[in-house]
């Protein structure tokens, strides 16, 4: 009998290939979408100008999402087992939760962003670190093997 698949690492996965998408967006329509998703003013003038950082950076960020969204595949049992799986669960887990509560200190970093960013990219780090928080802990005996 086939084991079913952990229902939220699959919506895990599935967000973060989203998010990476949305950052794939950035690049692919410039300035506007980067207004749009909160990356602030600076970043959408150097998108403007054609310069390399805002695609440089915005893909690396979109190409560890998609790392994290086939780790969360990984372990939801949709695909075959990547290497430090348990490891890279917890990892991605305490990230994204992490990331979530840590507005406040990166903040001064990033005045160009929005209060309203800040809210709500955190609120959607959240969602996501509680969907492969629990997803991690109900595969969590099944990972040990």
């Amino acid at each position: 009998m086939e084991q079913s698949k952990n229902t939220f690492l699959v919506i895990a996965a599935s967000l973060s290939a989203v998010a990476a998408i949305l950052h794939l967006a950035c690049i692919a329509f410039g300035a506007p979408m980067y207004l749009f998703m909160g990356a602030g003013k600076q970043m959408a003038h150097l998108a403007d100008a054609g310069h390399w950082y805002p695609t440089v950076v915005t893909s690396f960020i979109a190409g560890i999402l998609f790392i994290w969204s086939l780790y969360a595949l990984s372990g939801a049992g949709v695909i075959r087992r990547l290497p430090l799986l348990r490891v890279a669960l917890c990892a991605i887990t305490a990230i994204y939760l992490v990331r979530s509560v840590a507005f406040i200190p990166l903040m001064p970093h990033f005045p160009e962003n929005s209060t309203s960013f800040w809210f709500w990219s955190s609120f959607i780090c959240f969602v996501f670190g509680v969907m492969y928080l629990i997803g991690t802990w109900q595969v969590w005996a099944m990972l040990k093997k």
